[in-house]
């Protein structure tokens, strides 16, 4: 049985700062089945990038001229050094041109601008507010059930600045059962059908392809799948309809994912598992640029498995894909804390959620969209363009 603990198989190696200081880092790396991932750490603001001092991430707000250089093989074995990007690439074409072509196309995909999601720019971090039309979730089950409820906080959330809404009908925290599509269509459609008409931008959270596929003819613009298009007809609809998709990490379903969620490595295996999934997607005619990924905070994960994620998110950049993150009033807060309920956990999703944006992220997942579009504005300011 893999550990369950997220932590590394051995400790990062600190870089030398000669040239070719490398060249004695994990020998190994050349063997059949052997992984590699670069890190963007250490940065900066994106003027380094126009000075040739760094490259930029993302087509954002930062620059990063130093790398995590991370190695892992399919068993026990996992490297990390930290090195500056020229050496990390002169390594890998020291190995082997497998391994310095996959370096090179994470590289590519990191430094790659980001185009509109869904409409929307990212010129600054997107602000999606939570729209749950259900009586049992886990922060405000039974808050806006009723569809003109819905709709009313809806239109709270956009005046506070809310650049989107998810809609979704289907609870999804742990233990929760699922819900007949039928029914998550009755939640969900009149609330999507109202705020399509206002011209917002509207994303279906919901794992049933049949619910996607009405979402879209009622307007909305987005899915957001916490199952990463699980259903076997839901990547069909996706690449008929041209929706942009978010694609979310989990471990097991609903039900079943907290009781003993395990992992080799957290950050590595959900990078992994993303990979595959948008590799999947583009294949079928869904390309990069209308995905976006999540990897899936509180979804069969640990305390200690969430907080390496975390850590880990400008990793997930190079996957090429917009990068959303959710958090907002999950558990792992107050159990860090003081055990506080979910709605007295705001200011910890907002400290977690500025270390994303930090990291790079360009969409968050709120229930709080007024006090989040304070912290970002306040962000924005000390991170300008």
């Amino acid at each position: 049985m893999p550990p369950t603990s997220a932590k590394p198989a051995s400790k990062p190696v600190a870089a030398k700062s000669a040239a070719g200081s490398l060249a004695g880092f994990c020998p190994w790396a050349v063997e059949e089945g052997v992984r590699v991932y670069l890190r963007p750490v250490g940065l900066m603001p994106v003027a380094a990038w126009a000075k040739g001092a760094a490259v930029p991430l993302a087509g954002g707000r930062f620059a990063f001229s130093t790398a995590e250089l991370i190695v892992r093989d399919g068993g026990a074995r996992l490297d990390r050094a930290f090195a500056p990007l020229s050496e990390i690439m002169a390594w890998g074409w020291e190995r082997s041109r497998p391994v310095a072509e996959a370096l090179d196309r994470q590289l590519g995909a990191l430094t790659r601008a980001r185009a509109p999601f869904g409409g929307l720019a990212f010129d600054r971090p997107r602000i999606m507010g939570i729209v749950n039309v259900t009586p049992d979730s886990f922060s405000d089950g039974g808050d806006f059930f009723d569809p003109a409820a819905a709709i009313a906080h809806g239109e709270a959330m956009l005046a506070a600045g809310a650049d989107l809404l998810d809609i979704g009908g289907e609870s999804t925290r742990p233990g929760a059962a699922p819900v007949p599509p039928e029914e998550e269509e009755a939640r969900v459609l009149p609330v999507i059908r109202h705020f399509a008409a206002k011209g917002a931008v509207v994303s279906v959270d919901t794992r049933h392809a049949r619910v996607m596929d009405s979402a879209a003819a009622a307007g909305a613009r987005i899915v957001n799948d916490i199952a990463g298009l699980g259903d076997p007809d839901a990547l069909p609809v996706v690449a008929r309809t041209a929706m942009p998709v978010v694609l979310m990490h989990m471990q097991g379903e609903p039900g079943t994912m907290q009781k003993d969620p395990t992992y080799r490595d957290a950050a590595l295996d959900v990078f992994d598992w993303l990979e595959a999934r948008v590799a999947r997607c583009t294949a079928a005619g869904v390309p990069a640029e209308r995905i976006a990924v999540d990897p899936g905070i509180g979804f069969g994960k640990t305390v200690e498995h969430n907080l390496e994620i975390l850590r880990h998110t400008a990793l997930y950049h190079a996957l090429g894909c917009a990068v959303l993150i959710g958090l907002s009033r999950k558990a792992f807060i107050g159990r860090l804390s003081r055990g506080e309920a979910p709605k007295d956990r705001v200011a910890g999703s907002l400290a977690a959620g500025l270390e994303t944006l930090n990291q790079g992220a360009q969409i968050l997942r709120v229930h709080d969209v007024a006090e989040t579009a304070q912290a970002r504005a306040l962000w924005e300011g000390l991170h300008p363009l």
